[in-house]
């Protein structure tokens, strides 16, 4: 397919959000002339911008076939097969794009096939194609901001700082752009004005609730901490009221997941892989990425990242139709299936992945914590292992961080009484799970990891049946990619100032704590 469009009008309808017109005019283009690529392709992308990611995948399928050296359909076509969780056919488009002639392509496919392998943990790949479609294309905000957060993951603070303020050139009230300067770690004065007027004239909700957060943050990062948590209780209020959240609803799910495994009829049978795949799980916020890149420092372990591979993997086998990937329908569906097939989906869905090929790996999501039940049963040599943190510095840095805002994970941190019941939850989980699977379970005390290093980090690798390394003491050394939340904190040593920080805002706090003082825990 040639760059020169075939239907200008067809694609206008797209970029204008016109999606009747443009599925009716693609559809009729793809009636007339089935062999038609671009039509199949501008028919996909009306489906997919209308939320039938599904049924754009076969048009997809179809397309690259017609044209397979087109690289803006390769990248759309491994984009849909992302977003409906196929990684490792998502991993293979992908390869295939990134073999294609990119002189004609688009800057939008460029940064398309950016974000793909970027989701997919490539980011040594996803970086120049970011750089490239900035250069073709340097009034676009998103292509600069791709390329921000993307050089923030390397630790390229001065360039990502740079590539964050070209977003602002464009589009001053970014509140993504706001987002990521202030998590760089160098809190400006001079940045305080312009982000105090963006906050000020935000009308859209989304936007208001990261400004809030990237003014909080920079407040914070100021010594201004009574002034941050004022605006992160406004925000975060606003956010909530919005969402509905009740977090009875995560309550409920953890105590089903508990007496499904009271049961000893539930989720039976053994599962023989000697696959040892290393869970680094906990609350977000605890340490979890401290303790990964500790392990990614080891010469014979590789991070995989924040793998959805057991958590879709489990979903999928129970077969069930409900909207989120875990819930009480999920759990309980679970009882019949087989330990060894889902430890053999897992591994098959995990080491799709190019850093899933290394024979130990760490799968560090958090909330895996949810899934050590099926985890221990379906991967028998697995080593898992829970960061635990002061509960009320766990809190407040849960409350304080903004997660991905369209997730239905983390509803529980916009309320201070929500976070404080959810680290009860955790709690209480992580209790049952101990007493479950006795010994399987290392427990890291993120204040003793900072404080005590080369002990704990020997506890670790001992459990993790690895040889000690002098390596894992030097993590921050390490110059491979961080695309988490404390990208810039784990490239520094050991250090202890996080410990006490709810301290700063103690009278604030007062709900959460009283919360956690009734159920009996020491604060």
């Amino acid at each position: 397919m040639s760059r020169a469009s075939r239907w200008p009008e067809i694609r206008a309808a797209l970029a204008a959000g016109d999606l009747d017109r443009c599925a009716r005019r693609a559809a009729a283009a793809v009636a007339s002339d089935p062999s038609d690529a671009e039509a199949r392709f501008l028919l996909a992308m009306a489906f997919v911008e209308g939320g039938r990611v599904a049924a754009a995948r076969d048009l997809l399928a179809a397309s690259a076939c017609l044209e397979p050296h087109d690289l803006e359909i390769a990248a759309q076509h491994a984009r849909v097969l992302l977003m409906l969780r196929e990684e490792p056919a998502a991993e293979a488009e992908a390869r295939r794009a990134c073999r294609l002639e990119t002189r004609s392509a688009p800057a939008m496919a460029l940064d398309t096939l950016g974000c793909v392998l970027a989701r997919l943990g490539d980011h040594e790949a996803a970086l120049p194609l970011f750089e490239e479609a900035v250069r073709r294309a340097p009034r676009v905000p998103e292509f600069h901001f791709n390329l921000a957060a993307s050089l923030s993951f390397f630790g390229r603070v001065a360039e990502a700082r740079r590539a964050y303020e070209a977003v602002l050139a464009l589009a001053p009230g970014d509140g993504r752009a706001w987002l990521g300067i202030t998590a760089l770690g160098e809190a400006r004065e001079d940045d305080l004005p312009p982000l105090e007027a963006a906050l000020a004239s935000a009308r859209d909700p989304l936007e208001r609730l990261r400004l809030g957060h990237a003014l909080a943050r920079l407040l914070q990062g100021l010594g201004r901490d009574a002034e941050a948590f004022r605006w992160l209780r406004t925000v975060n209020d606003e956010h909530r009221a919005r969402m509905g959240f009740d977090v009875e609803r995560d309550e409920r799910l953890a105590f089903v997941i508990r007496r499904a495994f009271e049961r000893p009829d539930f989720f039976p049978g053994t599962s023989s892989l000697p696959d040892a795949p290393i869970f680094v799980t906990g609350l977000p916020r605890t340490g979890t990425t401290l303790v990964d890149r500790i392990l990614a420092a080891h010469p014979d372990v590789i991070s995989a990242g924040e793998l959805q591979a057991m958590p879709v993997s489990l979903k999928r086998l129970a077969g069930t139709r409900s909207r989120h990937v875990i819930d009480p329908e999920t759990v309980l569906a679970s009882a019949s299936v087989s330990p060894q097939e889902l430890g053999q989906a897992y591994l098959a869905r995990a080491r799709a992945t190019r850093v899933g090929q290394a024979p130990r790996f760490v799968d560090k999501l958090p909330l895996n914590f949810l899934y050590i039940g099926w985890i221990a049963r379906a991967l028998p040599k697995a080593s898992i292992l829970c960061l635990r943190r002061n509960p009320m510095d766990s809190i407040w840095s849960n409350y304080r961080h903004l997660f991905a805002t369209g997730s239905p994970f983390y509803g529980w941190s916009y309320d201070l009484e929500d976070t404080a019941r959810y680290w009860l939850l955790f709690d209480r989980l992580m209790g049952f799970w101990k007493t479950c699977f006795p010994g399987r379970i290392l427990e890291i005390s993120y204040e003793a990891l900072v404080t005590a290093p080369e002990a704990e980090v020997a506890r670790i690798l001992a459990h993790c049946r690895l040889p000690w390394a002098d390596s894992c003491l030097a993590f921050h050394e390490n110059a491979s990619p961080v695309a988490t939340p404390s990208a810039q904190q784990v490239r520094q040593p050991f250090f202890r100032s996080a410990i006490g920080q709810w301290r700063k805002v103690e009278a604030e706090l007062e709900p959460a704590r009283k919360i956690l003082v009734a159920a009996g825990v020491p604060v």
